[in-house]
């Protein structure tokens, strides 16, 4: 494993040069590059780049003033591949990550090799009744704030830990590399514009069309029983309008690959190899 920074798009990550199927993987919200650790290990022919989306782990923020707004992850995306010198790559994204993949998939038909998902199948969703209300919330909570500063990087662990699926052993590698000293503490790195409402978020019709026109093959990895990010027949039309799909459920949280890598690893790997064309 060895650390890469890509100036041009600001972006920091991991690598672990193993072979050569390029393999971009991009993490989840608030998570960062170390979300990938217990899977990149057990991979043998990879060559797989981890990266710290903006505002995230190592890699720069946003400048004042700006938002992230879930479409510039895309062209951040295309920029990392750019940088590393990739024309065609295949993708591995994790909730957020999944939802950018899907997202680059449809955008990018020549450069996506294939994609596996896991608990990411585009992108979160708005009604169309609820447009004016996101935008009020938007504005209403986007303020800054003090950062929550713990005593020392156990309380952090546990705070990450008690606010979701995360074990502690699996909150303790995020903040490897998600913790920085500050006065009294330590503090999650993150830029807390990252917890703002968004404004707007793309329709369910939308989402369904943008899967609709992914070329590339895709590897949805689920949990089950799910775990509430996406179920039920939301998740049946989505996967319903993927051209070509294989499918891959196991016991677990949102963060399955981190709880349970053995069982992934070697679904995901093959899955590579098959479409590597």
């Amino acid at each position: 494993m060895k650390t890469v920074f890509l100036d041009g798009p600001g972006l920091a990550g991991l690598r672990w040069q193993h072979g050569d199927l390029p393999v971009l993987a991009l993490h989840g919200w608030l998570d960062n590059a170390h979300s990938f650790l217990p899977l990149a290990g057990l991979f043998d022919e990879l060559d797989l780049v981890a990266l710290d989306l903006p505002g995230h782990g190592q890699s720069r923020h946003r400048p004042p003033g700006c938002r992230y707004l879930f479409d510039d992850y895309v062209f951040d995306v295309v920029a990392a591949a750019d940088a590393l010198g990739w024309k065609r790559f295949h993708l591995l994204g994790h909730s957020l990550g999944g939802a950018v993949s899907s997202l680059v998939a449809a955008a990018c038909p020549d450069r996506v090799i294939s994609l596996a998902l896991i608990e990411g199948l585009g992108p979160l969703t708005t009604p169309i009744d609820q447009t004016v209300s996101a935008w009020r919330k938007a504005l209403q909570r986007s303020r800054p704030r003090p950062r929550r500063v713990h005593p020392d990087r156990r309380s952090a662990v546990l705070a990450r830990s008690a606010n979701g699926d995360l074990g502690e052993a699996e909150a303790a590698l995020l903040a490897e590399r998600g913790l920085i000293e500050a006065d009294g503490g330590f503090s999650w790195s993150h830029d807390q514009r990252l917890t703002w409402p968004s404004p707007h978020r793309y329709t369910e019709p939308q989402v369904l069309e943008l899967l609709a026109a992914i070329e590339a093959p895709v590897l949805n990895i689920y949990a089950e029983p799910a775990s509430g990010i996406l179920a039920g027949a939301a998740q049946q039309r989505r996967l319903a309008a993927l051209r070509m799909q294989r499918r891959f459920a196991h016991a677990g949280g949102h963060h399955l690959h981190m709880q349970h890598p053995a069982a992934l690893a070697p679904v995901i790997e093959e899955f590579f190899h098959e479409h590597n064309t």
